[in-house]
């Protein structure tokens, strides 16, 4: 009895395999072809080469060249290997042919894949667009979404109609999107990688809207349109939504598709993006689409890979650093900006204390109206604006010839050593190695005597940021990690960051006197970095108790307001010749 069910379940199966609308086969894991119902037959012989369906590899060669590497990075026994790949099909009777692919490791021999025609889906989907595009001047040619004037155009549609049959229990929202970082990718990788990138996050997006989810609900009025209006700019309009939080839903899954990992030509990417999010209010679309704007720097502002939901109040801040970044253009240009030293005094063991041993370049703004602009108020703006880079870049070169000027004038009291900050746009770029031997050279600057400080969080976080520093101390020039203790490395880590300086943050400095924690911390610090052949220096000394204590933990220099604030060029030269430590 038993083995007459277990023939009907065969027969039955038999029965499914052979009449399923998916084709279905199985492969072992070099491609070889063992099992394949009808279905899959009739959808992958347009794209057999000679017609033979003999093997996997062989039939996608031209659709997925990429397959077989895909299934020997899937290093589990079993699991996903790629799942609804869209496949462009040779036209078949009907036209173009979309077909969309899924391949499964089953064990660590054989591969199950499935092929769906979405062909009507496609063209339904194409044609809800079509009624929207009726041009190509609508149409991003990089990504083939729609681009700023579609989006400009359906947001227009929706606030006529919504004028027109107001509706008080749905309303629409408009995410706003920029790639983090993606200047440094392009940089890295090339311009031709970046596009490419640029393609798949557009697909990613359009995975995510598609088919529309049912984890938000949506009203009558229900639709979305996803698109790209800029470099690395997406932007999704979401309608017929009930609540603010469902476009807030949508955000968090275009977050978690989007920050997964790349794979472009041998190289692993992650290209997170910050979102705004607007909901839909008023009569202009150019308005919407700046507060969504607005929203997404906030969001880059945070850390980035996260959303923020536009508030009237934001707008009011962005004109602020919108005067400030066209001031600051002005000021690269006119001579406003200039440089200010503070000194770094060595702690010898002895108990004296060597003023001559460096000084901090950093740098000011004097504004023709408001005066001196302290740095925290246009730092960041200059790093959004991308005016980071060149200003980096006038402080290195300002700082350079100062600090040769104070060889001849002061001679053994002149500082020994300069440090400038990097930013991660000087670090993104690619000849940055070759603009600071040019400095160097034309201001006759000894690289030996120049220490370029960098953030831990920025030098511990990729390739190609340590490749620009390697090139950095090919050049002679020493390096120093910076706020150590506020970022992603560790002391454990300590060794892999091709640095020679190790700068103690001014938090754990400002509680050495009367935290026990603290002290313990810097002492581990200097004795690691010591182990390394490090130096160090503790940063934000201003009592004589904390340079004590850092003295007495062994910490090789010190710097604060105990020993001198940021002064400009001529009054640290009087400060050197004057002070009684000297």
């Amino acid at each position: 009895m038993m083995e007459h069910d277990d023939k009907l379940a065969y027969e039955a199966l038999i029965q499914f395999l052979y009449r399923t609308p998916i084709g279905l086969l199985q492969a072992d894991i070099d491609g070889a072809i063992d099992m394949l119902n009808p279905m899959a037959s009739q959808l992958l012989m347009p794209l057999a080469p000679n017609g033979s369906l003999d093997n996997l590899y062989a039939i996608f060669a031209g659709a997925a060249p990429d397959l077989r590497e895909a299934v020997a990075r899937c290093d589990t026994p079993s699991g996903v290997v790629v799942e609804g790949l869209r496949i462009e099909a040779p036209d078949g009777r009907d036209g173009p042919q979309v077909l969309s692919l899924s391949v499964m490791k089953l064990d660590p021999h054989r591969l199950m894949a499935a092929v769906n025609d979405i062909t009507l889906e496609s063209r339904r989907e194409q044609e809800r667009l079509a009624t929207r595009l009726s041009s190509a001047a609508r149409t991003d040619a990089l990504t083939r979404m729609p681009n700023r004037g579609a989006v400009h155009e359906e947001l227009r549609r929706i606030l006529e109609r919504d004028h027109a049959e107001p509706k008080a229990d749905t309303g629409f929202a408009v995410l706003f999107m920029n790639c983090d970082r993606f200047r440094q990718v392009n940089d890295a990788l090339g311009q031709a990688m970046g596009d490419q990138l640029l393609v798949l996050v557009a697909e990613r997006i359009r995975n995510v809207l598609r088919p529309p989810s049912d984890r938000i609900t949506l009203g009558q009025r229900g639709g979305q349109l996803a698109a790209r209006v800029g470099g690395d700019e997406f932007v999704v309009v979401l309608d017929g939504l009930r609540r603010v939080e469902d476009a807030e839903s949508v955000a968090t899954r275009l977050i978690g598709a989007i920050g997964r990992s790349y794979h472009l030509q041998g190289h692993d990417v992650v290209c997170n993006v910050s979102v705004g999010i607007a909901w839909g209010d008023g009569h202009d679309p150019d308005a919407l689409l700046r507060d969504a704007g607005i929203a997404m720097v906030e969001a880059k502002r945070a850390g980035g890979a996260r959303f923020v939901r536009f508030e009237a109040e934001m707008r009011e801040r962005s004109a602020r650093r919108s005067d400030i970044e066209t001031d600051l253009r002005l000021a690269l240009q006119s001579d406003q900006l200039f440089v200010v030293y503070q000194p770094v005094v060595a702690l010898r063991p002895d108990g004296r204390t060597d003023c001559s041993a460096g000084v901090e370049a950093l740098v000011r703004w004097r504004h023709p109206v408001r005066g001196i602009v302290p740095p925290f108020e246009f730092i960041g703006v200059a790093e959004e604006c991308g005016l980071i880079g060149p200003l980096g870049d006038f402080v290195l070169e300002r700082a350079s010839r100062d600090f040769v000027h104070w060889q001849g004038a002061l001679g053994e009291l002149a500082p020994r050593l300069l440090a400038v900050n990097l930013s991660r746009a000087q670090l993104g770029q690619r000849e940055w190695a070759d603009t600071v031997a040019r400095i160097l050279a034309e201001t006759g600057m000894d690289p030996q005597r120049l220490q370029l400080e960098v953030t831990e969080s920025l030098a511990a976080q990729d390739t190609a940021v340590q490749q620009r520093l390697h090139e950095l101390k090919a050049l002679g020039i020493t390096l120093a990690l910076d706020d150590f203790g506020t970022g992603y490395s560790s002391l454990a880590s300590l060794h892999l960051l091709p640095v020679d300086t190790v700068k103690i943050d001014r938090s754990f400095v400002s509680q050495s006197e009367t935290s026990h924690h603290h002290r313990v911390l810097i002492e581990a610090t200097v004795k690691v970095a010591q182990s390394l052949g490090m130096s160090t220096v503790a940063e934000g000394i201003e009592t004589a108790e904390q340079a004590m204590v850092v003295r007495t933990l062994r910490c090789d220099k010190g710097q604060g307001y105990l020993y001198s604030r940021p002064l400009p060029s001529d009054e640290l030269v009087a400060w050197l010749r004057q002070s009684a430590c000297a």
